[in-house]
């Protein structure tokens, strides 16, 4: 493992984004891995900060509700059969874990745990979230929600980034 500044892979994790990354997320005995597209990192309020955009219909966000932290895990290798099953598939009918054989390791600082694959591995402390307001959608947005299912915005402290 080698541990890595997060300025030094931004382009590289942002790039990565439009193939997809595991977001996963642990609270209690309630444990569950999504594929994300969208997300943003920089500096607010002086910290490192990596937002990312999870929908209410999303079984991962009756998890993240709970929970203190998320990690992302950014594959170096293809993954996208297990990506699009991820992105698909429920965690409330599925195991995503063993339909996708995919294995959790335990996370340096967080209680959430990364994906065990080669990649980059970011580990975030919730700071802040806020639900999207839906005044904010002009009509170039509304395509992306038919259903209305808008996204909360997970506002996480980057505590550890380092690559398998």
């Amino acid at each position: 493992m080698k541990h890595i500044d997060y300025m030094d892979v931004a382009k590289t994790v942002m790039t990565q984004l439009n193939q997809g990354a595991f977001l996963t997320v642990k609270a209690g005995d309630q444990l569950n891995t999504m594929t994300i597209g969208w997300a943003t990192m920089g500096i607010i309020w002086s910290k490192p900060i990596v937002m990312v955009a999870v929908r209410d219909s999303r079984y991962t966000f009756e998890i993240i509700e709970k929970a203190v932290d998320f990690t992302i895990s950014f594959p170096k290798n293809d993954m996208s059969k297990e990506l699009s099953y991820c992105g698909s598939a429920s965690g409330r009918s599925f195991d995503k874990f063993k339909e996708c054989k995919l294995k959790p390791g335990a996370a340096q600082k967080t209680v959430s745990p990364i994906i065990q694959i080669p990649g980059i591995h970011f580990e975030c402390k919730i700071v802040y979230k806020t639900a999207m307001d839906p005044a904010f959608l002009d009509k170039t947005y509304k395509k992306l929600y038919p259903q209305s299912d808008f996204h909360t915005l997970y506002f996480g402290e980057l505590v550890s980034c380092y690559e398998i």
